[in-house]
């Protein structure tokens, strides 16, 4: 639904019976999660936010899409899902938190936990995906700014420059944090034409948030792990624009990984970046083809069964927890 069939009756006909469902199959799987997890205030809180929006958002299955006071009360009840659901991300982060600080998490919760949580943010982004495409294109107030956008989708996305704004974002954090930041090294390959930008259809905000969160944390790495040395090496950024797909490639002299924690780089229960404050909201801390078929988190039996998989002992030996420390003499 865009430039060439933006019918706001349609999206809402759409929308009115996806949304619930989306939110209804998320809620399912939000109580196969370990009881003392879903006892967590925080965890509880998210729930009662999504439980709160299904109900909201049922109101209209038997309304008329001709009626437009009824399309305005729509664009208005999205708002208000979209903002109570604002927090969702570091509030379940912060069960998460609660749950770890309270009991020792074994390998079947953090397999489960894991499970859940992919296809928890997964059905979020595609929730939000959703509610923004219809505000941005039918409500006068939400309007993008720039017309060249259909909603938050930008048919010519120059990549290079989504780079560039990310980068001097997060450098900008650097500088604040760090009174030093590392230079961008910037190089892309296979443009359809040469000296000319990559474009693709993509939404920018994505991309942006992205690569922003990769460059905070490639400049604290790099800083952390060079702060004796005179200079900073660069963040090398390679943009390679395939046949079928777009690559960006970050890399940074900032230490590397110790192979033993290759396997917990992708896991939510594992960081290494200092524990956020959740009371201030307004520092971020230095710490994530031509045709596309969404993939949705649905629930199912087959679903069900990941929760209730056990975990079979482990036939490999588990590597050194990190080098021993040598008292000085």
């Amino acid at each position: 639904i865009g430039s060439t069939n933006g019918c706001e009756r349609t999206s809402f006909a759409f929308l009115r019976q996806e949304l619930p469902v989306r939110f209804a199959n998320i809620l399912r799987e939000i109580e196969l999660l370990p009881d003392k997890l879903l006892s967590t205030p925080s965890v509880k809180l998210v729930k009662s936010w999504y439980i709160q929006s299904l109900m909201e958002l049922v109101e209209f299955h038997q309304k008329s899409p001709d009626d437009q006071k009824v399309l305005s009360e729509f664009i208005d009840t999205l708002i208000r899902v979209r903002n109570r659901h604002h927090d969702v991300v570091p509030t379940m982060a912060q069960g998460v938190i609660e749950y770890k600080d309270m009991f020792k998490v074994d390998p079947v919760t953090n397999q489960n936990i894991q499970y859940f949580l992919d296809r928890f943010y997964m059905s979020r982004i595609s929730t939000r995906m959703l509610m923004n495409q219809h505000t941005l294109l039918f409500d006068d107030k939400s309007r993008s700014g720039h017309p060249r956008h259909i909603g938050s989708i930008d048919p010519c996305c120059d990549v290079v420059e989504v780079v560039n704004d990310a980068f001097q974002s997060s450098k900008m954090l650097c500088d604040q944090y760090y009174l030093t930041s590392p230079e961008l090294k910037l190089n892309q390959v296979n443009g359809k034409l040469p000296g000319e930008p990559i474009n693709i259809v993509y939404v920018p905000s994505h991309l942006f948030h992205m690569l922003f969160e990769l460059f905070k944390n490639s400049m604290r790495a790099t800083v952390e792990f060079q702060e004796n040395s005179p200079s900073l090496s660069p963040v090398e950024v390679t943009v390679v624009l395939g046949q079928e797909d777009l690559a960006i490639k970050i890399s940074d002299r900032g230490g590397g990984v110790p192979v033993r924690k290759i396997e917990q780089l992708f896991s939510y229960m594992y960081s290494t970046a200092p524990r956020p404050r959740m009371d201030d909201g307004r520092q971020t801390p230095l710490a994530l083809s031509t045709e596309s078929v969404e993939k949705l988190p649905v629930f199912n039996k087959s679903a069900s069964k990941h929760y209730q998989a056990t975990s079979e002992a482990d036939d490999w030996c588990i590597p050194s927890k990190g080098p021993k420390q040598t008292a000085a003499l």
